[in-house]
C-alpha cells in the first residue's frame, strides 16, 4: 500500500508534560485542528488532553496489587480534538527498581482486535529480571477493543464467521452477507468505526506518552502490534525509543494481502509436512512419498465433502478440513498427528482429543479476568474497522473481481486460496477517512521471525525489515509458532533482552536455529486462530 503518511511532516504541539520528568513536545498530524477553527483551538484541544493525571487504581480485587488500572480520554477524531472523546483503558506494572528506571514498554498481543490491557502480567512473567527493573509495564486496550468504548456491529455467531470457501451456488449469498455486514455495522456504529484506524491507535499511543510525561516510549508488538509499531515510527519517529516487532506484517499488504498471505504461505508449509509425513510413513500410515500423503490428505477431504466427519458431535466437512489443516501444517507432527486422528474418526474409530488440538483449537482461549463485559462481536468489528478503513483502496468495490481472484487463488493455492480471497466486507465498507501509511524510514527497531509461521510468514517479516531501514532482524529457521519471544532459545532471546537492556541492535542480522524445546512450546501453544495474527494464546496471563 504504497501511500503517503503525513507524520514526518507532522505540526509541533506544545509540551504535553504532567509528571516530575518534562516531556518534549509531542508529533500531531498537521490536519489535527477542528475543520474550520484556528491551528491553535486544536493545539489547545491535544494539550487539554495531555494535562489528564490517570486515577490509578487495583486493576481487580483477583489481580495482583501492583498491576493497576486507570481509564484516559482521547478525541475520538484528531482532526477534530475538541469533538468527541472515546475512553482509553491503560494499565501498569511499575519498575521493580525505580533507581534503574529507563522509561515506559508499551505492549500489543496483536489483533486487530486483540486486548492489551493484561500484557503487563505477561510480559513481566517474560522478561528477564534486569529489564524488569527498566521499565515500567504499560497496557492498553485499543480504541474501540475491551474496555476502550468498545465497538459493536451487533452481530450474532454466524454472521461473524467471515472464512467462506468460494463455491458458485453459494457466492450470491456470500456477497449478500459481506453486503448486510457492512451495512449492520454502518448502521450500529457509523460514526465511531472510520476512527478505528491503526493510525489513530498510534496517535493514541503518543498522547498516552505525554500524559504518562515520557520523552520516547519502548515497545514490544506481537503480530498485528508490528503494524501498529511501525506505523508508529513513521508518525513519531524521534518519540521511538526501543522497539520489538516480533511476527511481522508486511505493512505493502494491509490488509488484503496480509489475509491472501494464509494462503500462500500455506503451500510451501503443506509440502514441508507431505515430506515429513512421508519419511516416517511406517509410523503413520499416510504414504511413503510426499505425493502419496498428498493423495491420502485430498482423499479425505474429498470424503468429508460426501459426508461430514463426525468428532464427538462437530461435524468437520471437507471444507472444514482444508481451513483447519491449513494453520496446523506449520507444525508437521501436530498437523500430522491431527490428520491420523481425522482419518480414524472417519473411519468411526476412537479418537485421541489431545492429539486434534492443531486442528480444533484451543477452547479455553479468552480474556482472563474480565471485570466489564464487551459485545460479544467486539473483536470482529474492530477487526474489519481497521481491516477495511486503514486502506480501503486495496478492497474492490466489484464484487465479481472477487469471484475472479477466488478462482484462481483456488488453482494457485489449493489448500486456502478461495478462503483468503473470496468476497469480504470491506467490499461494501465506506471509504477511509484519511490516507494510508507508507512505513519507509530509518527508526531503528528489532524485528524478529519464526520460518514457520502460519499467520504471518517470513516473507512478511523480511519485507517489513526492508521498509524499516534503521532495523535489525533476528531469523529463527526451522521456528515454528506464530510468536517467538520468549522462546527458550538463547539465541533468539539473547538479541531480544540485550536491546531492551542496553539499547543497542546487533551489529548485523541475526540467523538462529530452533531448538526441539522452543518448537515444542510452539506445538503446545498452536491452534486454529479465529483471526489473522489474533492474541498469541502464551501471551495472556493465567486465569486468577
Amino acid at each position: 500500500m504504497p501511500l503517503l503518511a503525513v507524520g514526518l511532516t507532522a505540526t509541533l504541539v506544545p509540551a504535553l508534560a504532567t509528571s516530575t520528568a518534562t516531556a518534549a513536545p509531542a508529533a500531531f498530524p498537521s490536519a489535527s485542528s477542528p475543520a474550520g477553527a484556528s491551528p491553535s483551538a486544536g493545539k489547545d484541544a491535544l494539550h487539554r488532553y495531555a494535562q489528564q493525571k490517570p486515577r490509578w487504581k487495583r486493576c481487580e480485587a483477583a489481580a495482583p496489587a501492583e498491576f493497576q488500572c486507570a481509564t484516559i480520554k482521547v478525541p475520538l477524531d484528531y482532526r477534530k480534538p475538541g469533538g468527541d472523546r472515546i475512553d482509553l483503558a491503560i494499565s501498569r506494572i511499575r519498575t521493580t527498581a525505580p533507581g534503574k528506571r529507563h522509561g515506559v514498554l508499551l505492549s500489543n498481543p496483536g489483533g486487530p482486535g486483540g486486548e492489551g490491557l493484561y500484557m503487563p502480567l505477561s510480559m513481566a512473567e517474560s522478561l528477564p529480571a534486569s529489564a524488569r527493573q527498566k521499565y515500567d509495564l504499560v497496557g492498553f486496550d485499543p480504541r474501540g477493543v475491551g474496555r476502550s468504548s468498545p465497538v459493536s456491529c451487533g452481530m450474532g455467531p454466524e454472521e461473524e464467521n467471515w472464512l467462506r470457501p468460494y463455491k458458485e451456488e453459494t457466492f450470491d449469498d456470500d456477497v449478500a452477507w459481506a453486503r448486510t455486514f457492512a451495512d449492520k455495522c454502518e448502521e450500529k456504529a457509523g460514526d465511531v468505526l472510520p476512527h478505528i484506524t491503526t493510525r489513530n491507535t498510534a496517535r493514541d499511543m503518543d498522547l498516552l506518552r505525554a500524559v504518562l510525561g515520557e520523552r520516547k516510549i519502548s515497545y514490544v508488538g506481537y503480530s498485528y502490534g508490528t503494524y501498529l509499531g511501525a506505523v508508529y515510527t513513521q508518525l513519531f519517529p524521534r518519540r521511538a525509543d526501543r522497539f520489538v516487532l516480533d511476527s511481522a506484517v508486511d505493512p505493502e499488504r494491509a490488509w488484503r494481502g496480509m489475509i491472501q498471505w494464509w494462503a500462500e504461505g500455506a503451500e510451501p508449509a503443506f509440502d514441508r509436512w507431505t515430506a515429513w509425513a512421508a519419511e516416517r510413513s511406517e509410523r503413520y500410515g499416510l504414504g511413503d512419498t510426499p505425493k502419496k500423503v498428498e493423495g491420502t490428505f485430498w482423499d479425505l477431504v474429498a470424503q468429508a465433502g460426501e459426508e461430514p466427519i463426525d468428532l464427538d458431535g462437530q461435524l468437520v466437512t471437507g471444507d472444514d478440513l482444508r481451513g483447519g489443516m491449513r494453520a496446523a501444517v506449520f507444525s508437521p507432527r501436530s498437523a500430522t498427528e491431527a490428520f491420523v486422528e481425522l482419518k480414524k474418526a472417519a473411519d468411526g474409530k476412537t479418537v485421541t482429543p489431545e492429539k486434534l488440538k492443531a486442528f480444533t483449537g484451543d477452547e479455553e482461549r479468552g480474556t482472563e479476568g474480565e471485570a466489564v463485559e464487551t459485545p460479544a462481536d467486539n473483536m470482529s468489528a474492530s477487526f474489519w474497522a481497521v481491516v477495511c478503513g486503514d486502506n480501503s483502496a486495496a478492497w474492490s468495490r466489484d464484487p465479481e473481481s472477487y469471484r475472479r481472484d477466488a478462482i484462481a487463488d483456488q488453482g494457485r493455492y489449493p489448500l486456502f486460496g478461495d478462503f483468503a480471497s473470496s468476497i469480504k466486507p470491506c467490499a461494501f465498507w465506506d471509504r477511509s477517512k484519511e490516507r494510508a501509511t507508507e512505513v519507509n524510514n530509518k527508526v531503528e527497531s528489532l524485528v524478529v521471525q519464526n520460518e514457520w509461521d502460519s499467520q504471518t510468514p517470513l516473507p512478511s517479516g523480511q519485507a517489513l525489515h526492508t521498509r524499516l531501514r534503521g532495523s535489525r532482524m533476528v531469523t529463527v529457521l526451522g521456528g515454528e509458532g506464530h510468536g517467538v519471544y520468549p522462546s527458550g532459545n538463547p539465541c533468539a532471546d539473547g538479541p531480544v533482552n540485550r536491546y531492551l537492556l542496553t539499547g543497542r541492535l546487533p551489529a548485523k542480522d541475526v540467523t538462529c536455529r530452533a531448538t526441539a524445546e522452543s518448537n515444542a512450546k510452539a506445538r503446545q501453544n498452536q491452534q486454529e486462530d479465529v483471526l489473522p495474527g489474533s492474541p498469541l494464546p502464551d501471551r495472556a496471563p493465567d486465569r486468577f
